[in-house]
């Protein structure tokens, strides 16, 4: 069953890689404020690949916001009739019994997947406003510097040269650094923020961080691997800071069909550490902006 399931969702992306199409990459400055998939009921954003294969779904809806057929019941509405839903997943890491005689008293770790289906708000009626209606906000200004994600990018703490990378943008693993074009060299300023989410991603994997290795995993396919983290990674915060993605190495797509075709469980695995890479950029951040109110002092 789960084997069917990933299966499935890898038959998805693998139909828009294979006509030219990242999935995940979307205008966001054209809707800011409803790039997030989120559960309309309880406001908790969805995640890892669940994010790329509503973001599929979302072309004819007007807000990013689904439920099941439950939660719309208890929300004093329904879904519908002879609408359909959409698949998402819940991957949870088990633990199994250990064998008899194994003195560790570990069994081997595996993951279970199960799918949900979920609906759009604009597919049920008679949902309370606050369900269905999101907060407005106003599009960001794409042809200059944006204050609050270079504030972000500060304060995630890495070495990031900016305009110290002559024509290439790139993350240095050895030496520990992300070095980037002048602003002014990039199309636009969401150009520009798209290629540093990406770098920054690649940031996230040095072993003083979230240590991501993919060798043993994919073997000769690592790089194409990791390449997709950051290429995830940088659609999430794009998606989050409303502006425009862009496809940062469209060279790679035929890897990553191929990635994919090879292994059912690669874009799940991709998908789900591009969320620890911008979730963990997101927690640096915020811990700055917590360090930086402590020290400021008490008024008189």
């Amino acid at each position: 069953m789960a084997v069917n399931l990933y299966q499935n969702v890898t038959a998805r992306i693998l139909a828009e890689l294979e006509i030219g199409t990242a999935p995940w990459v979307k205008p966001w400055s054209a809707t800011p404020g409803k790039n997030i998939p989120h559960n309309a009921a309880t406001g908790r954003p969805y995640s890892g690949a669940n994010v790329v294969l509503l973001w599929m779904a979302a072309g004819r809806f007007t807000t990013p916001r689904y439920l099941t057929f439950k939660q719309a019941k208890q929300l004093g509405g329904n879904v519908r009739k002879g609408e359909h839903g959409f698949t998402i997943y819940f991957v949870k890491p088990m633990v199994g019994k250990a064998k008899d005689g194994d003195e560790s008293g570990v069994g081997r770790t595996f993951t279970m997947l199960r799918a949900y289906t979920v609906f759009n708000v604009d597919q049920c009626e008679n949902l309370p406003e606050r369900v269905t209606v999101p907060a407005e906000i106003k599009p960001r200004h794409n042809d200059e510097r944006d204050a609050t994600i270079d504030e972000f990018i500060a304060a995630i703490g890495a070495d990031y040269r900016d305009g110290q990378g002559g024509d290439r943008a790139y993350y240095n693993h050895g030496a520990d650094f992300v070095a980037m074009p002048s602003f002014a060299a990039f199309n636009s300023a969401a150009s520009y923020y798209a290629t540093a989410f990406h770098e920054l991603g690649h940031w996230t994997g040095h072993k003083s961080r979230l240590d991501r290795e993919f060798g043993k995993r994919f073997g000769d396919k690592a790089y194409a691997a990791e390449e997709l983290v950051a290429e995830l990674t940088s659609a999430f915060l794009c998606a989050e800071f409303d502006i425009d993605g862009e496809l940062r190495h469209a060279g790679y797509i035929e890897n990553w069909i191929q990635l994919l075709k090879d292994d059912a469980r690669a874009f799940f695995t991709a998908a789900s550490a591009a969320q620890k890479a911008a979730d963990h950029m997101r927690g640096l951040a915020l811990a700055a902006a917590d360090d930086s109110a402590d020290e400021m002092p008490l008024a008189a």
